[in-house]
């Protein structure tokens, strides 16, 4: 089976300024927006060198997603990075960030992202090694398919759980809202139309038999890499 069906699943369905990548099991990583999917394969593929740096010794390469090559005390990035973990058959309140996100998954996940220029929910389908970015302000939830949790790795610009900018919910908009902040106003629109449409897509309701069945594939091989 190829992986290509899911890849092309993702580049029509994915809002404009999402992004994802995926992590292939032979090394390849794979870049989907709306109008690109790129393959990045640098060690094997002089073509996918272009925009990579050298990683420490010749022949190893990098690509940075947060700060750059000249990041310092003087330069910093300001950035987090955490691990998460989502309940199985649970989804976040959706939310907004303000700041940009990235975003691992390593399990069975969805994610509704609101597409602005559609006016419409994108439901995402996303498969282990994943990984999503999701620009700032972008009207979103993650959501665990599986019966197992959901771990999360998660990396973002400017600001830690406490900021009162790190998940603006509807709840928050509204309350913005009422004091006169037109964003906010429209934020809330996208955030309840969201909350709607995450309760009903049947993209976020469960696994299918065909990843049930990799699922168990998956931890089989976990425990024969295990005894090697």
């Amino acid at each position: 089976m190829s992986i290509t069906p899911y890849l092309e699943h993702l580049k029509r369905t994915l809002p404009s300024g999402a992004t994802v990548y995926y992590f292939a099991p032979d090394g390849v990583v794979y870049v989907v927006g709306r109008d690109c999917l790129r393959r990045l394969d640098p060690t094997r593929r002089s073509e996918d060198c272009i925009e990579m740096l050298r990683f420490i010794d010749t022949g190893q390469y990098t690509r940075y997603l947060i700060g750059s090559a000249v990041t310092s005390d003087e330069n910093p990035t300001n950035a987090t990075y955490k691990l998460g973990f989502v309940r199985p058959h649970s989804a976040f309140t959706p939310h907004a960030h303000g700041a940009e996100h990235f975003v691992l998954s390593m399990g069975y996940a969805s994610c509704g992202l609101y597409d602005q220029e559609r006016s419409a929910v994108a439901h995402v389908r996303l498969i282990p090694g994943s990984m999503l970015y999701i620009p700032a302000m972008m009207p979103h939830s993650f959501n665990n398919r599986a019966d197992t949790p959901l771990p999360l790795v998660i990396a973002n610009t400017g600001m830690g759980i406490d900021h009162e900018d790190y998940a603006i919910t509807a709840a928050m908009a509204a309350e913005r809202a009422l004091r006169g902040d037109q964003a906010a106003a429209r934020l809330l629109e996208a955030l309840r139309q969201l909350e709607t449409e995450m309760a009903t897509d049947r993209v976020h309701a469960t696994t299918s038999l065909r990843e049930r069945l990799a699922g168990w594939l998956r931890r089989l091989a976990s425990v024969l890499e295990g005894g090697a």
